[in-house]
């Protein structure tokens, strides 16, 4: 019984020695990758070799080496490593007419083989801009192209305007096992393109850490735009003035040209004239005046105008000898009434005399319709004639006193004359 064991345990481990074998004698391989122009190695290796040739062929099924021996006269390739369980080779300068299934086989009884694909990326060109018209003008409609040749697959084209990415219009074209690859950007170009950058970008497996660019920067030739910054907000007699005048434009529009109320500048002796600055040594009444500023290039011109009015320099009041018990605030109008037309000094002079008679007039008007309505409302009241005794009893007596009793005899006998309503 233990002899029966025995001779199966030594059984199984034969089969198995058997089967580890012919299991490793299965040749190896894996799929490459490699840019145009780079080098391929082509590895084939086997876990168990009785002493069997490898042999690397081609996607002709030509045999390019079988073992350390080399069958096919190609001075690109050349054997890396041989030995009874390695055979690997190199491709160097690959095309892409090198591309395919290569094979390794290993001459057992029956031969097996594995096969490797070898995939070939077509690296592509560097990107050219067309349709820049230099310089441009501004309103002009302008259509940029990037062409990129030779990529397998094909490449992606980026388009950005100085840091910021914009969208294109892509077209891809076949060009045998390479693609041609197009994109175009519509612009409306105006003033904000003069001097930027334009990059059409290609993106590809290929230029994975060099990526392939092209950068164009746009000119745009525009007409001026001119203003005048005056370094006074109030300007007042005495001080010092410079009007600058900011002219941009493409071409530059220099020189430029000041002129006074119309005309050329009357007295030169009291302005300064320095490129586009225009500078008053010593502020007067006789500087006030519209300046005007204007500049031209061929593609126009542009002008701006600024209105000097010069104020009165401010006084200072003598100091007083006592101090008053609350102290004033600040006239919170006298800064913003030096902007009017008027002598900034004028309301403040007159400012409460006006107040004054104003009131006292209002008292007076007021005070005179009052006396008015009460005058009205008294006459009114006291409507009609009024006669004295002697009056009422003068009418056929001789003197004052048969006046008077008359005038008592017709008061007794109208009250007789009295009637009584219940």
């Amino acid at each position: 019984m233990h002899f029966k064991g025995h001779l199966l345990f030594t059984l199984y481990t034969v089969y198995g020695i058997l089967l580890k074998g012919v299991s490793g004698q299965y040749p190896l391989v894996q799929n490459v990758t490699v840019t145009e122009g780079g080098v391929a190695n082509l590895t084939c290796r086997v876990e168990y070799n009785d002493n069997t040739s490898l042999q690397w062929s081609n996607p002709a099924q030509q045999t390019l080496f079988f073992g350390d021996k080399k069958a096919l006269r190609d001075n690109r390739i050349e054997l890396v490593r041989a030995s009874w369980s390695e055979l690997t080779i190199s491709i160097s300068d690959v095309a892409l007419s090198d591309e395919g299934m290569y094979t390794c086989s290993l001459f057992t009884m029956p031969v097996r083989t594995a096969k490797a694909y070898l995939t070939v990326l077509g690296v592509p060109e560097k990107p050219e801009i067309d349709g820049l018209t230099k310089p441009a003008l501004e309103g002009d409609q302008l259509t940029l192209t990037c062409i990129t040749q030779g990529s397998k697959p094909a490449a992606d084209l980026r388009w950005f305007r100085n840091e910021k990415e914009v969208k294109g219009a892509k077209e891809v074209n076949a060009s045998g096992k390479t693609f041609t690859v197009r994109s175009s950007l519509q612009l409306s170009v105006n003033r904000n393109d003069d001097g930027v950058a334009y990059t059409c970008r290609v993106d590809h497996v290929a230029l994975a850490h060099s990526p392939q660019q092209a950068t164009e920067v746009l000119e745009v030739h525009y007409a001026p735009h001119v203003e005048i910054l005056p370094s006074l907000t109030v300007p007042q007699e005495g001080q010092f003035l410079k009007l600058e005048c900011e002219s941009k434009g493409n071409p530059s529009p220099d020189p430029v040209m000041w002129t006074k109320d119309g005309v050329e500048l009357p007295d030169l002796s009291r302005v300064i004239v320095e490129g586009r600055e225009l500078s008053f040594p010593s502020l007067n009444k006789t500087d006030n005046g519209t300046y005007r500023c204007e500049a031209s290039n061929h593609l126009g011109t542009s002008s701006a105008e600024y209105t000097l009015f010069v104020y009165d320099a401010p006084t200072t009041p003598p100091p007083s000898t006592t101090h008053p018990l609350h102290p004033l605030p600040p006239d919170p109008t006298a800064r913003s009434s030096v902007t009017g037309s008027r002598d900034p000094n004028a309301i403040g002079q007159h400012g409460t005399d006006h107040a004054l008679i104003g009131g006292v007039v209002a008292v007076v008007v007021f005070v005179t319709l009052c006396l008015i309505i009460v005058l009205g409302r008294y006459l009114a009241r006291h409507k009609g004639t009024y006669l004295t005794n002697e009056a009422k009893g003068a009418d056929d007596a001789p003197d004052a006193d048969t006046a008077i009793i008359n005038a008592e005899g017709q008061q007794a006998h109208a009250e007789e004359k009295k009637e009584y309503f219940i």
